[in-house]
C-alpha cells in the first residue's frame, strides 16, 4: 500500500454541481463568501502530519477497511479523484503543485449536523478514509490529455445486493480541474481564512513544517438517488472505481465489481469492508 504519512492529505468542497446539497452541506457556506455552484467551497484538512489534534493527528487512510466511530452516526461513501502532488515553497508560501499520480479516493463522511468546521466530519481515526493502493501515473494534468478519458463510479454491496451508490461521472465534469484546480488549490492553502467551517491550512502547513507532497481529494460527485438515502452499516462494502472508458464501459466495471475481479490497466479501484 502506498504511504503518505508524510503527506498533508486536503480535501475540496463543493467542487461538483449539487454534492453539497445532497450532503446537507450548503448552508454551512451560506453565510461565507459567494455560494457559487460552479466553483469550490472550501479546502479543507483530512490530515496534517506531525501535529497535535483531536481531528487530523491520526493517519486516516487504508484500502481495504472502513472502520465506524464509536458513536456508530449516519455515514456516507463519498466518491472522488484523488491527485497525489509534488509540493515546493518559496518563502514558506505554495509556489507550485505539481501532480504525479491520480487514483480513487472514498472521502467517507460523518454526517454530523452541528460540525462547526467540516473537518470535525472526515477523520475519526485510522481506516476512516480509502485510497487506491494502484494509483495512475499522470504526464500532465490538461485539457484533451490521457486523464480526460477517465470517470469515477462507486458502489454499495450490502449482503448479496450491489447497488451504484454515485453517479457515474467524467473526471473532466468537476467545476474546477486542470491548471484552474491546482492554482485555486495553491491560493487556499496560502490564503484562505479561519471562518465558518474553512479552517486556516497555512497555518495548519507550518505546524508541520511544510510537507512536500500533498494528497488532494477534488470532490465528490453527485450521488443516486440510493446513495442519498443509504448509510454505511457494519459488514458493507464501499466500492469507488476510477476508469479509463475507453477501455472499459460502466456494465464493464459493474461486473467486475460483482465478481472482485479487476482490470490491471486504465484503473483505480479502492474496495473496503466497513467493520
Amino acid at each position: 500500500m502506498n504511504n503518505f504519512e508524510d503527506a498533508v492529505i486536503l480535501g475540496v468542497a463543493g467542487n461538483f454541481a449539487g454534492h453539497l446539497q445532497q450532503a446537507g452541506e450548503a448552508d454551512d457556506f451560506a453565510l461565507y463568501g459567494d455560494v457559487n455552484a460552479n466553483k469550490p467551497q472550501a479546502l479543507f484538512p483530512i490530515y496534517v502530519p506531525r501535529i497535535e489534534h483531536p481531528y487530523l493527528s491520526a493517519y486516516p487512510l487504508n484500502a481495504n477497511t472502513t472502520k465506524l466511530p464509536n458513536d456508530i452516526l449516519n455515514l456516507q461513501i463519498e466518491p472522488e479523484l484523488a491527485l497525489v502532488c509534488d509540493v515546493t515553497y518559496e518563502d514558506s508560501q505554495v509556489s507550485q503543485l505539481t501532480p504525479t499520480h491520480f487514483g480513487a479516493f472514498n472521502d467517507c463522511s460523518i454526517r454530523r449536523p452541528d460540525a462547526n468546521k467540516i473537518s470535525e466530519k472526515k477523520n475519526w481515526g485510522a481506516a476512516s478514509k480509502g485510497l487506491a493502493t494502484q494509483l495512475i501515473a499522470l504526464k500532465q494534468l490538461t485539457p484533451n490529455s490521457d486523464i480526460d478519458r477517465f470517470r469515477i463510479a462507486s458502489f454499495h454491496k450490502r449482503g448479496e445486493q450491489l447497488f451504484a451508490y454515485g453517479e457515474d461521472c467524467a473526471v473532466h465534469e468537476y467545476s474546477y480541474f486542470y491548471n484552474d484546480l491546482l492554482e485555486w488549490i495553491r491560493d487556499q492553502m496560502n490564503h484562505q481564512v479561519d471562518r465558518g467551517p474553512m479552517e486556516n491550512i497555512h497555518a495548519l502547513l507550518k505546524q508541520a513544517n511544510f510537507p512536500s507532497q500533498l494528497v488532494v481529494a477534488v470532490g465528490a460527485t453527485r450521488y443516486t438517488d440510493y446513495g442519498e438515502q443509504h448509510f454505511l452499516e457494519r459488514g458493507d462494502e464501499s466500492i469507488v472505481v476510477v476508469y479509463d472508458s475507453s477501455l472499459y464501459q460502466p456494465h464493464d466495471v459493474f461486473g467486475m465489481v460483482q465478481k472482485a475481479q479487476f482490470g490491471t490497466i486504465g484503473l483505480s479501484y479502492v474496495c473496503q469492508k466497513v467493520v
